[in-house]
Parts: C-alpha cells; sequence; structure tokens
C-alpha cells in the first residue's frame, strides 16, 4: 500500500522566529547556547503546525487507507534540534524520522526518505527540491488557519502546481488573448502534470479509500483561469483520473477571500501576488517553479 511521505522544516512544523533572528545578528554559538538553555522550553506551533497535526491523524481513521508519514528535515544540529524533538513529543505529533544536518541543505534527503511533498522556510532547498522533481513550496509568514473542522483542506493554483507552466507561457508572452485562443483549441489535449501532480494522485488514493461524502481530504484547484480555459482542466483531470472535490475559476479575482471560504488549510500557488493575497487569509506556500519564477 502506497504511503504518503510528507517532509517539514522545523521553522515550518514551529514558531522559531525569535532563535533565527538570534541566529541572523548574533551568530551560531549565540544560538546555539539559547536553545540549550531553553531546550525543555516548548515551542509554539508554527504555520504548517495545524496541517502536519490533521496528516498524522488520518492514520487513526482507517488501517485500510495509505498510511501518511511526517519527517522532519532541520538545518539544526541534533545539540540544538533537542528542543525540536521535545516538542514534538509534548504535542504527540508521531515523527520519528528526521535528518540535522548542522547548517547544510536538508533537500538533498527529501528523496532517500522518499517524500511526496517537502515545506520549508528555506526558500533556496525547496527550489532545489523543486529542479530535482520532488512537490515543495516555500512556507510564508501568515495566518494561522482557523480550525473550523477536523477535515483536511488543501487547495492548489493549476498552472505550473498541479500542471505544467506551458499555457502560463503563452500568456505570460503573447497575452491573454492569445491564451484563451490557445487553449479553446487545445482543449481536448490534456495538460502535462506539473510538480504537485504526484502530490495531488496520492492525496487522492486515499480518499478513495472512504465511502462518497465520508472523506477526511477535500481539495480545491483556485485558479485565475476563466471560461472558455476552464474546459482543458476538466478534460485534463478527467484524463488523469484524479478527484478535485472543488473546482474555482476566478477570472482574476483575488484567491484570499475564496480560500478562506474554503476553508484551507494551506494553499499552493506559484505567483507571488496570489501568496500574498492568499496568506492574510490561510497558511500559504510559494511554489518557486515555471515561468514566473526564472532564476
Amino acid at each position: 500500500m502506497d504511503s504518503l511521505v510528507v517532509a517539514i522544516s522545523s521553522r515550518a512544523l514551529f514558531d522559531l522566529r525569535e532563535s533565527h533572528e538570534l541566529f541572523e545578528t548574533a551568530g551560531l554559538d549565540a544560538y546555539r547556547a539559547y536553545q540549550i538553555a531553553r531546550e525543555d522550553e516548548i515551542l509554539s506551533r508554527g504555520i504548517a503546525f495545524p496541517l502536519v497535526e490533521k496528516l498524522l491523524r488520518l492514520n487513526r481513521l482507517s488501517e485500510d487507507t495509505p498510511r501518511v508519514e511526517v519527517i522532519l528535515l532541520s538545518r539544526n544540529s541534533s545539540d540544538t534540534g533537542l528542543r525540536i524533538f521535545n516538542s514534538i513529543e509534548h504535542y504527540g505529533l508521531e515523527i520519528v524520522r528526521a535528518a540535522f544536518t548542522n547548517g547544510a541543505p536538508t533537500w538533498p534527503y527529501v528523496q532517500p526518505f522518499g517524500a511526496q511533498l517537502f515545506l520549508s522556510a528555506h526558500h533556496d532547498d525547496v527550489r532545489s527540491a523543486l529542479e530535482a522533481g520532488i512537490a515543495a513550496a516555500t512556507i510564508l509568514p501568515s495566518k494561522a488557519p482557523e480550525r473550523a473542522s477536523d477535515q483536511l483542506r488543501i487547495a492548489f493554483d493549476g498552472d505550473a502546481v498541479i500542471f505544467s507552466d506551458e499555457s502560463e507561457r503563452v500568456s505570460q508572452e503573447q497575452g491573454l488573448a492569445a491564451f484563451h485562443e490557445n487553449e479553446r483549441s487545445k482543449a481536448a489535449h490534456p495538460l502535462s502534470g506539473g510538480p504537485f501532480r504526484a502530490f495531488l494522485d496520492r492525496l487522492h488514493r486515499i480518499q478513495g479509500a472512504f465511502a462518497a461524502g465520508q472523506s477526511p481530504i477535500r481539495t480545491a484547484l483556485v485558479t485565475a483561469r476563466s471560461a472558455p480555459a476552464h474546459k482543458r482542466v476538466i478534460l485534463t483531470l478527467r484524463e488523469w483520473g484524479v478527484r478535485i472535490d472543488e473546482a474555482l475559476f476566478l477570472g482574476g479575482r483575488d484567491k484570499g477571500p475564496f480560500l478562506r471560504a474554503f476553508g484551507a488549510d494551506i494553499f499552493f500557488d506559484d505567483s507571488h501576488h496570489n501568496v500574498e493575497s492568499a496568506r492574510d487569509h490561510v497558511a500559504a506556500g510559494h511554489v518557486p517553479h515555471g515561468v514566473s519564477n526564472p532564476r
């Protein structure tokens, strides 16, 4: 049975802003002394904490569903990272595997752990993971999601996230009219998969283990597309055999209020503008991929 494995950085899981600022201003020795002196003080929940909590709760719902595992990846040393593991134990999070790299990049360990998703506060690690073919996003300071229900709710942008950026390139290089004509003429030709296609497929497999209307996971496509560009998206998902519970075609409207209405635990988008709109309402992850994010 295929499992869903999510790798997450310590700065995405817990609120480490104070100690990170100390590291930036006073250096490694001051940071190390600070963490060791406070290793029995429990860290506050970070932006991605509610997401991780809901992911791990899926394992308690049924023995017949694919298992979910969360891996901790941290640039701390094992010495300074003891406070992080103490906090994991305090909150009862079933996280048992970890890599502490003592300042080195963490992304090389994502593939050996078999993760389909990598969430980090470190932009360079995220971009490197994406270039290696792994779904990854930079977790930005956001409004902590309100816990409206126990259901896990994940929202995705379409182009350059679930799908490739092939259509987005037409829009940026030739204009909106050319984009709509391209999508109209190629409506029957499925889009290529983007960096989050495999992750969406794993979520779909878990959803498929539950009866209709009883899934603990709900997904949404939240896209700036509008008619007539909607048809190619719908037919592509049908061709893939992947389920999306809600599809919002916003035609350029700000996404934040719609994501709040959906109750997203997290939203993934390649656009800086859309992420800025979203993070005033929900937890948001920037996907530095595609034509909108040149090197």
